[in-house]
């Protein structure tokens, strides 16, 4: 099947998560954008000459010192370099690192993938009476009452409604959370202190719940959280749970909440630059590929993968899958790899915000004829602002690759931005017209 009827396809089958407008728009909506071109050269937009021209051009007014700046576009078709600059050079990715942990995942565990958290009692059920404990099992699920898309079921509700069909009405015991799947500390150790007390910044735990944020703070046990909250739900619904102290006797499994499907997951999380999402998936890849689940050994199980990849590897350093911590280290000519083994992938190339439209790149390129042909992972930290992903034809097809790496910005973050758009303007602004 080829590239575009898969795309077909895969569109036809997609909910419409964070993406309304970009399967609603069509084609005559991006061609009508086209004729905005004329408004762009009008402004005063001067085009560069070749493709090369354009990253140099945007290396000088792009604010960045030249060795802390690196870009890389290719073509697709032709597998062709069209221009680059420093591609060589380790840099700090920030939030496009998200694409690189959504690849590993997606390829590893596929469509079919679900986050499990499963439910058990244990004790005796007596006359109604369950003579025991509530235990529920976390497996890094990071959607558990999300306040974001995918929401999934109402876990609580599903708990309570399992334990009426059963024909128990009452816990003498507690509601017990076990996060032993995945050890170790919350987070990375490499990450910014100052960053622990954000809601960016927050841990990820064997049972995530809300986020793990209360307002705008990072909530460091949000499986205690969880717990008082399902035995005040349970107790509402009319099954109270007197919390006795009793040892946990040998376990029955009563209820296995799914997650959202994967794919749902990715989107949110490269639409939103979600880094709780991304943690959840980096630690769940590492346990696939038979790690422990620490955030050490994904990384080193990432690291892994990628280095056996055949893709230009040298200088590249992963250490978190969100992109958070200053220890990473990607270069132009990886992530340039990375994008095109995956480019074939239409369910992948979905996941990128269309620059004027959707998610963090809502703003970028807005109004110009590359709106909506523009689809790119963004990363911001101070100091560094980054793009990846990939140019799209009218059918959403990936034609080009797509990467910008600003590092040590050290004047206007906007300015960089605009440079950034230019450059793209410069290189494909004359390449939408019809034929």
């Amino acid at each position: 099947m080829e590239k575009t009827e898969k795309l077909f396809v895969t569109l036809q089958q997609t909910k419409p998560l964070f993406q309304p407008q970009r399967w609603i728009a069509g084609n005559m909506t991006k061609r009508i954008l086209n004729l905005l071109l004329l408004l762009v050269v009008a402004a005063g937009w001067a085009f560069a000459s070749s493709p090369q021209e354009a990253v140099d051009n945007f290396v000088k007014r792009s604010g960045v010192r030249p060795e802390s700046l690196a870009v890389k576009i290719t073509d697709l078709s032709e597998g062709k370099l069209l221009a680059s600059h420093n591609s060589k050079a380790p840099l700090v990715p920030a939030s496009i690192m998200k694409s690189v942990t959504t690849a590993a995942l997606w390829e590893e565990a596929g469509a079919d993938f679900r986050f499990h958290t499963r439910v058990y009692i244990d004790g005796v059920l007596d006359m109604g009476i369950l003579r025991g404990n509530i235990i529920v099992e976390g497996n890094g699920d990071p959607s558990l009452h999300s306040n974001a898309e995918p929401y999934g079921s109402d876990i609580f509700k599903e708990i309570a409604e399992t334990l009426r069909d059963m024909g128990i009405m009452q816990v003498d015991g507690s509601v017990i959370v076990d996060e032993s799947a995945f050890p170790g500390p919350s987070r990375p150790v490499s990450w910014a202190k100052a960053d622990f007390s954000t809601s960016y910044g927050t841990g990820f735990h064997a049972l995530n719940y809300r986020n793990n944020v209360s307002g705008n703070k990072a909530v460091e046990n949000p499986g205690a959280i969880f717990a008082r909250h399902l035995t005040s739900r349970l107790n509402e619904m009319g099954i109270p749970v007197h919390g006795k102290s009793m040892s946990e006797g040998r376990r029955t499994q009563i209820f296995d909440h799914l997650s959202p499907p994967v794919d749902e997951i990715m989107r949110s999380c490269m639409m939103r630059s979600d880094n709780l999402f991304a943690e959840s998936m980096f630690r769940a890849y590492g346990k696939i590929r038979g790690g422990s689940g620490s955030a050490a050994d994904a990384a080193g199980k990432s690291m892994e993968r990628w280095g056996k990849a055949g893709l230009p590897f040298e200088g590249v350093n992963i250490v978190d899958g969100s992109g958070l911590s200053r220890s990473n280290r990607v270069t132009a000519d990886f992530m340039t790899g990375m994008l095109t083994e995956m480019s074939g992938d239409a369910t992948y190339a979905s996941f990128f915000p269309l620059a004027g439209q959707e998610g963090t790149l809502r703003r970028f390129l807005a109004g110009s004829p590359l709106e909506g042909y523009i689809a790119m992972k963004t990363g911001s930290m101070k100091g560094i602002q980054c793009y990846a992903g990939y140019k799209l034809d009218d059918d959403y097809v990936p034609t080009h690759t797509v990467v910008i790496i600003m590092n040590e910005i050290t004047g206007s973050r906007d300015v960089a931005k605009k440079a950034a758009e230019k450059m793209l303007l410069e290189i494909f602004g004359e390449g939408e017209e019809e034929e």
